[in-house]
């Protein structure tokens, strides 16, 4: 009798392990399910409304000069500000690994196009999504702004709002238009690349 036990010990161990792995495997499905859901939603809504600044969030420049990337986000910020939806651009963005900063570059790339110095506010220390987040938050409370609209890329909102929902702010996004040089395997990355951070900030990885 003893032997058969064994066996049938086993037999159950392997059984509770394998349908531990299902639910895991189901479980983050799951999770991957919806996390997509929420990027592709916020990707493909635009939620300008009449706000108190537009927030850009920086990307890669070359030499002093906003990427196409930047560009577009940059171009799409100053559409809103000429429609009215905000008297106010942030630029966001610290140092992109040369003697320029990302924020000074938006503001001197705006202000080329017609901004007023003044109608624009350069922040340009921040380094990641979560510090950026977290400076407009600063710049929020000390400037008295209640609602923002963010530009950024499509695939990168829905991980903005819910950064900048956590430090207390009221944001509306708006998605940037695409730019020529994108193509399908860039959007497949970006994607994947936004569903990886979102799920480490949720668990508090970084």
């Amino acid at each position: 009798m003893g032997q058969r036990a064994k066996p049938n010990r086993r037999n159950l161990a392997l059984r509770v392990v394998l349908l531990l792995l299902l639910a895991l495997l189901a479980g983050t499905a799951g999770w991957c399910r919806w996390v997509y859901a929420q990027i592709e939603a916020y990707a493909n809504q635009d939620q300008a409304a009449p706000s108190d600044a537009i927030a850009v969030f920086g990307a890669a420049e070359y030499d002093g000069r906003p990427s196409p990337v930047y560009r577009a986000r940059l171009n799409h910020a100053l559409s809103l500000y000429r429609r009215g939806i905000a008297p106010l651009i942030i630029t966001l963005g610290g140092n992109g690994g040369d003697q320029y900063n990302e924020g000074a570059v938006g503001r001197q790339y705006l202000e080329g196009m017609g901004v007023s110095e003044q109608d624009i506010i350069a922040e340009t220390e921040s380094r990641s999504t979560s510090e950026s987040a977290s400076r407009i938050a600063v710049i929020a409370r000390a400037n008295g702004l209640r609602r923002l609209v963010i530009v950024s890329d499509g695939t990168h909102l829905f991980r903005i709002h819910a950064i900048c929902a956590a430090e207390g702010l009221d944001v509306l996004t708006s998605p940037r238009p695409v730019v020529p040089i994108e193509g399908g395997s860039a959007e497949l990355e970006r994607i994947a690349h936004e569903m990886l951070s979102y799920t480490a900030w949720r668990m508090h990885l970084h």
